[in-house]
């Protein structure tokens, strides 16, 4: 397995000014993997309640998405619930119900255990701790956190930064985990933490790559209509991971094309409810849409 992804698989509840979903199937892995699976072949480790049903795990596997790693517990599957105002950065979170995830226990098939490229989707850091080590001799990890990790598991964090090569968070999280506001300034302190490089996303103005040999920025996709952006941080980190993954190779000018193949994948997933957008388009679609990128960023 060349990439392999450890994260949630989840029901979400959507909200937005123009519509709703309920009990959509998503979840940090699964945006993930849908993204990655249009660059190569991706394994998942994760946990789902006896509630999911075998067709949701059978589209997975229609993408060819790898899911022996998907343990079946007996409960019910991790839900949250979420609404987006009209502006789509601001989203309140109307209640979070963990469930198996709770105690989720990962277990690396031995299968994966060789995977060159990782990536620990978002999830406590103790979590992501003792899935990394059970990998042998990965080339390339990367991690996502958020706020909540920040704030009541910093140790823990902090710990998981000196194993990992890359770290993933948006511009809120960058300032809280590093105490700076500046954001160069906030990343350059998220490096001294031990990656060699930090992807700051910031929605819709873009994301930055910043590292001790690179530093790109590029701005967002120009999608016309937004229909849901849950999934979207993930996706991009499909499109990234996946094609790094792909060619097999991360040095500097990989890693910005790599950027540039993030931002457009997520670009689909915004535009529809749970990962249909990201099924629904293929890889000449991606390539595509990079090529229309290129053009908006190269003189």
């Amino acid at each position: 397995m060349s990439l392999t992804v450890i994260g949630s698989l989840a029901f979400d509840s959507i909200e937005t000014p123009f519509d709703k979903r309920d009990e959509a199937f998503g979840g940090s892995a699964t945006f993930f993997a849908a993204a990655a699976a249009r660059f190569g072949e991706v394994g998942m480790v994760g946990v789902v309640g006896t509630d999911m049903p075998d067709q949701n795990l059978a589209d997975l596997r229609d993408l060819g998405i790898d899911c022996q790693g998907i343990e079946v517990a007996e409960g019910k599957t991790f839900r949250w619930g979420g609404r987006y105002e009209a502006d789509w950065n601001t989203r309140t979170t109307l209640f979070t119900e963990l469930n198996t995830f709770e105690h989720f226990d990962p277990k690396v098939p031995a299968g994966y255990q060789d995977s060159p490229f990782v990536f620990l989707a978002n999830a406590a850091p103790a979590i992501q701790m003792k899935a990394l080590e059970q990998f042998k001799s990965p080339r390339l990890v990367v991690a996502d956190t958020m706020n909540l990790w920040i704030d009541i598991a910093r140790d823990d964090l902090v710990g998981l930064l000196k194993k990992i090569d890359g770290l993933v968070l948006n511009d809120e999280e960058a300032r809280m985990l590093s105490g700076e506001n500046h954001l160069l300034t906030a990343a350059r302190k998220v490096l001294d933490m031990g990656p060699s490089f930090v992807v700051l996303k910031k929605g819709e103005h873009g994301a930055f790559l910043i590292g001790k040999d690179v530093h790109f920025s590029l701005p967002a996709y120009p999608v016309e209509k937004v229909v849901d952006p849950t999934g979207a941080g993930d996706s991009f980190a499909g499109g990234f991971m996946g094609y790094l993954a792909s060619v097999a190779n991360f040095q500097p000018h990989t890693l910005r094309r790599a950027m540039v193949y993030g931002t457009v994948t997520a670009s689909f997933c915004v535009q529809g409810f749970t990962i249909e957008p990201l099924v629904a388009n293929d890889r000449a679609a991606i390539e595509s849409r990079y090529n229309e990128m290129i053009s908006f960023i190269t003189l």
